[in-house]
């Protein structure tokens, strides 16, 4: 019986333990983006215009909590001038074992507003805000 208690303790642990990792992971990614939201936010306002990828190649990797990000993708290039404040201006796709979270984006509006989306509605959001140059060269 003694056994088997410390079995299932044990298990419980590692469950807990498994998806409280995914959980700070994924907060660490959010906050990384919100930061980079912010000097991007100011980056427009002293230029009149989104930054190029290669800014954010090189703040990326100064941001705290800026490795948890993943691959982050950029849309700079297809933002209009006339875009909405709702524009996915930036993403990364995160997944987790856990069984508590579930996979999804962070993403990053040209507003600086940060949002996690599940892959669906992401997926959804993006295809309509995507022009069919856009699609054409992510392809590649």
């Amino acid at each position: 019986m003694e056994v088997l208690t410390v079995i299932v303790v044990t298990l419980v642990a590692v469950v807990v333990m498994v998806n409280f990792k995914d959980y700070v992971n994924r907060s660490e990614a959010i906050r990384a983006m919100q930061q980079l939201g912010q000097i991007v936010l100011e980056y427009q306002e002293r230029n009149g215009k989104v930054p190029p990828g290669s800014f954010i190649d090189d703040i990326e990797s100064q941001l705290k909590g800026g490795a948890r990000l993943g691959e982050l993708q950029y849309r700079g290039l297809w933002i209009d001038f006339d875009a909405e404040p709702n524009e996915i201006l930036a993403y990364t796709k995160k997944n987790y074992a856990s069984s508590l979270l579930s996979d999804g984006y962070i993403m990053l509006q040209l507003d600086a507003t940060v949002k996690w989306m599940r892959n669906e509605e992401f997926k959804e959001l993006l295809a309509r805000q995507q022009s069919e140059i856009e699609i054409e060269m992510t392809r590649k």
